[in-house]
């Protein structure tokens, strides 16, 4: 007498397709989590766009200096900012979570203005007009330059938007901060640059 509740012949095809959807999925997902991360500096042949692959900078260690434009075509050099503290975030249209932590890094900017605290951004190479729109939809006032190929991002060791490099007077990163940043956040780490 067999159980008229159990397989008579194996695995259902249904329960196979479920199973290879299953394995999909979990393979996508792997895709995904791996950490593709290549902290790079640009290579000295780099005319082909290409880095190679060094260690990022880390905490306590000098900033790296670097040049880009602004989405209306001015030039902005980290060096010229020497001698105020600095925050640069880097951020992407379609990044939620940069979008939702932009009304407090405005309000910081405003804020530690008087300090000399200047809060850059750094977009994800996106076009100019898109971030010049996402700029004005947000009401942001503090300077943005666009990282063109990435090669900022990969100085820095960014992989994730927002990340937030905060950077002293005398041009040493104090902290990263990877993730969307709350006032409480801004607030500690600002108080941080800003101590004697």
């Amino acid at each position: 007498m067999t159980d008229e509740h159990s397989p008579k012949h194996g695995i259902s095809p249904s329960l196979w397709i479920l199973l290879g959807g299953g394995l999909v999925l979990g393979i996508v997902m792997a895709i995904l989590t791996i950490d593709w991360r290549q902290p790079a500096a640009p290579s000295s042949n780099s005319s082909s766009g290409l880095f190679s692959v060094a260690d990022p900078v880390a905490v306590g260690q000098p900033a790296p200096g670097f040049s880009a434009d602004t989405p209306d075509g001015n030039t902005i050099n980290l060096d010229d900012l020497r001698g105020s503290p600095v925050a640069l975030n880097f951020w992407a249209t379609w990044c939620v979570p940069c979008r939702e932590e932009m009304p407090a890094m405005q309000s910081a900017a405003e804020r530690y203005a008087d300090q000399g605290l200047i809060i850059m951004g750094l977009n994800a190479g996106e076009p100019a007009t898109q971030v010049e729109a996402y700029i004005d939809i947000l009401g942001l006032t503090f300077p943005t330059v666009i990282d063109l190929d990435g090669s900022i991002a990969a100085q820095y060791g960014v992989y994730a938007f927002p990340t937030t490099i905060w950077i002293d007077a005398e041009g040493v990163i104090r902290v990263r901060h990877i993730g969307p940043l709350t006032q409480e956040d801004i607030e500690r780490y600002v108080a941080e640059l800003l101590e004697p």
